[in-house]
């Protein structure tokens, strides 16, 4: 990967690890190293399943792409802020 992939990487994670954030409820107490973390494994994941069932390369803005990419941060973003709000 590039130095301009990884930037990238970085910024589409960021933006879709705070729309995931945005999509859950309540306050999520976690880095935003974290959500930009699961940002970009949302990304990656959502662009993954959308090239399985046929929708990753669509005339125009990719939204089912989008869609699943936000869902997935947004259960990312529940899971990381669960298991890092709870202390032993």
């Amino acid at each position: 990967m590039t130095a301009g992939g990884i930037i990238t990487a970085i910024i589409i994670g960021a933006i879709i690890g705070a729309l995931g954030r945005l999509v859950v409820r309540g306050r999520q107490n976690i880095s935003i190293i974290a959500t930009i973390l699961v940002g970009i494994v949302a990304a990656l994941i959502g662009t993954w399943i959308a090239s399985l069932i046929g929708v990753q390369d669509t005339g125009g803005i990719d939204w089912i792409e989008l869609a699943l990419q936000i869902v997935l941060a947004a259960i990312g973003v529940s899971i990381v802020a669960g298991t890092s709000g709870r202390k032993a």
